[in-house]
């Protein structure tokens, strides 16, 4: 029997409503999200029961308070979520070490949630007209029909296609969208004649054995000099001001994923054409291993090479072309000719000369090679073996 593999991709739309629609959802928000500050509670004081138990401590509360039957179970799952995400991530460490102030101000204290927060919908809360671009949707002032939204022909059919599960209501400096969920079958994976090989970095974003440079020349200079308008407004200080930061606020980021989807897609449209595969860097946890100076932990933490990487992995299996991660250690420093390693084989950033053999190459280019090459092997390694059974 064929499994059916799916890619989950969240389609958003923005809600155009009228004064009384907007009214009513932004109502709504504001309760649902008192309500699980108020769940939040219970569930920190009982020490965070199963979800079953702690619905027995709050249902009938949230039914008072005037939500649904849906709306207050997704209140409460939504709750105990986020106390299995906290507690996963001080498994994990990531809240500091055990007694730090960070892990001790986590743990203390019940988890809250911004009366702007998102609330998910199910099908029985949340019904869509595509041909009319509209929505009928739960409030705490009852059902709100024929709330209309707005997005692409591209988004539009592509929720009339695939759209499944829940979707997300959010509100955005006062404008409301929804986030959809959609599952699109993945194409199937072709055998790759080759792997291009990409090098992420900072003073290039992605290097590719093929050749592409996407130079973070531009990237960079957009984000040092939104840094130095949010520290001039900051010390302005002024109404005007933080009204000006409230404006501004998530356009970095917003940026910085356009750069990341420009670059992802022609990286992988570039493996479809050539029928290769994609062999990537597995740089999970560089954060916590490298040791810069002070000025430099800024332009670390902002280097979005996580968002890359998803973005290449969810557009590859769209499109059906193989992807594989491989350990980065020493990819730098590796010649991508004879595979000598050697400190000093990189001269500075940009040039690559090797002791052994004596190979001049960009940096980056060499890495995204010898990427390639190690793609290559670990998918080699990894398919199956089509030699017969030994009778």
């Amino acid at each position: 029997m064929l499994i059916s593999l799916l890619v989950k991709i969240v389609v958003q739309v923005k809600l155009v409503p009228d004064a009384v629609q907007a009214s009513a959802l932004e109502s709504t928000l504001r309760t649902v999200n008192e309500a699980a500050n108020w769940v939040s509670g219970v569930a920190f004081e009982q020490g965070v029961p199963r979800e079953y138990a702690l619905r027995r401590h709050t249902y009938a509360e949230l039914k008072s308070r005037g939500l649904g039957a849906q709306a207050a179970q997704h209140v409460i799952k939504r709750v105990r979520d986020a106390y299995t995400t906290l507690r996963a991530n001080l498994r994990a460490g990531n809240l500091g070490r055990p007694g730090s102030a960070r892990r001790r101000k986590a743990e203390s204290r019940p988890i809250a949630f911004r009366v702007d927060a998102a609330q998910p919908y199910d099908d029985r809360c949340l019904s869509w007209q595509y041909d009319a671009q509209t929505v009928s949707i739960w409030t705490t002032a009852g059902r709100v029909k024929g709330v209309r939204f707005a997005c692409s022909a591209d988004a539009l059919k592509m929720l009339q296609q695939y759209r499944k599960g829940e979707s997300d209501l959010i509100e955005r400096d006062g404008v409301f969208y929804l986030s959809a969920t959609c599952e699109v079958p993945e194409a199937t994976e072709y055998e790759p004649e080759g792997f291009i090989g990409v090098d992420l970095g900072i003073a290039n974003v992605a290097t590719t054995s093929t050749g592409y440079r996407a130079a973070g020349r531009g990237l960079n200079r957009h984000r040092r000099r939104q840094r130095a308008l949010r520290r001039k407004l900051q010390a302005k200080a002024t109404k005007s001001a933080k009204r000006r930061l409230k404006n501004r606020r998530r356009k970095e980021a917003r940026h910085a994923a356009n750069v990341n989807h420009i670059i992802a897609k022609r990286i992988v449209t570039e493996a479809q054409r050539t029928s290769s595969g994609i062999a990537l860097e597995d740089l999970k946890g560089i954060r916590q291993r490298a040791r810069l100076r002070r000025p430099q932990r800024v332009t670390l933490h902002t280097w979005a090479f996580a968002q890359l990487g998803q973005f290449l992995a969810y557009k590859a299996r769209r499109a059906g072309v193989p992807l594989v991660f491989v350990d980065p250690a020493y990819s730098s420093q590796e010649c991508a000719q004879c595979h000598h390693i050697a400190k000093n084989n990189r001269l500075n950033q940009a040039r690559f000369v090797c002791r052994s053999c004596g190979v001049v190459a960009h940096a980056d280019r060499n890495a995204s090679r010898t990427i390639a090459h190690r793609g290559e092997a670990a998918w080699i390694a990894g398919r199956e073996s089509r030699v017969p059974a030994t009778p």
